[in-house]
């Protein structure tokens, strides 16, 4: 299995923290030695580093952990590949357009019997099922809504329910943003976290790294973070439910 990171922020924020917990997972203490990438929104770009190494050994990653790029929407994924091989055009996140706008996707899980996601307009580069599906969610929400729509809290609310149908082929976690919205699916392991005033301090699991988010933020700043596994010992995080989704606007769930 794969690991997710994903964060929706008020104020435009680095993670290089959590990110520093995600990479060691890649290679170092978890077996996520597949690749690597992650996605970090700005206005209507996004800039995306991917790496087919371990996340633990790739010296992309310790530039992102090292450099604080400052986003609202982040999605990160670490891959353990059971279909597809390790390369590049594998890695997630995966991105593609829709009306103008980079939808971006990370999928943890592993899906069976799925011929009949016969995608049309989105086509897959690379053979894993994770972006196999991306394609035909992207297809049915184009043949949904063949222009923008004005709501997209509707659209997103339209694909956590075609992400049901795919949670029947398997085990299916996703993170999916448009850089605005951010939507967390799961089917066995999720888990999310909301940090907003009165900030206290984090140590994370997997690596020597303390935090003290007083000093970082501002009385005004909701930050939510959504892992596969927390990523710190001494917070609550909630744990999603199989079948359940949430999706977040600006650190806050809608």
């Amino acid at each position: 299995m794969c690991e997710l990171l994903g964060m929706s922020a008020n104020v435009p924020t680095d993670i290089c923290f959590s990110f520093s917990g995600l990479l060691e997972r890649g290679g170092n203490t978890g077996p996520h030695r597949d690749g690597w990438g992650i996605t970090f929104y700005e206005g209507k770009g996004c800039r995306t580093f991917k790496d087919p190494l371990p996340s633990c050994e790739s010296e992309i990653a310790k530039l992102v952990r090292a450099y604080p790029i400052k986003s609202c929407s982040v999605i990160s994924h670490i891959r353990q590949g059971n279909r597809g091989r390790t390369c590049l055009e594998n890695t997630h996140p995966f991105t593609r357009e829709l009306w103008g706008r980079e939808i971006t996707y990370a999928h943890n899980g592993q899906l069976s019997d799925y011929q009949d996601l016969k995608p049309e307009f989105y086509r897959p580069v690379g053979n894993t099922d994770s972006e196999l599906a991306f394609c035909w969610l992207l297809d049915k929400v184009r043949e949904k809504y063949p222009s923008k729509p004005s709501n997209m809290l509707a659209v997103f609310r339209y694909i956590a329910k075609l992400a049901h149908h795919l949670r029947e082929k398997g085990v299916f976690n996703m993170l999916l943003t448009d850089g605005v919205y951010v939507l967390a699916y799961c089917t066995n392991n999720l888990h999310w976290i909301t940090r907003k005033a009165p900030f206290g301090k984090a140590t994370l699991i997997d690596a020597d790294l303390i935090v003290d988010f007083q000093k970082e933020t501002t009385p005004h700043d909701v930050v939510t973070i959504i892992a596969t596994r927390p990523l710190t010992k001494d917070e609550h995080w909630h744990k999603m439910e199989s079948g359940e989704s949430v999706i977040f606007k600006l650190g806050e769930i809608q």
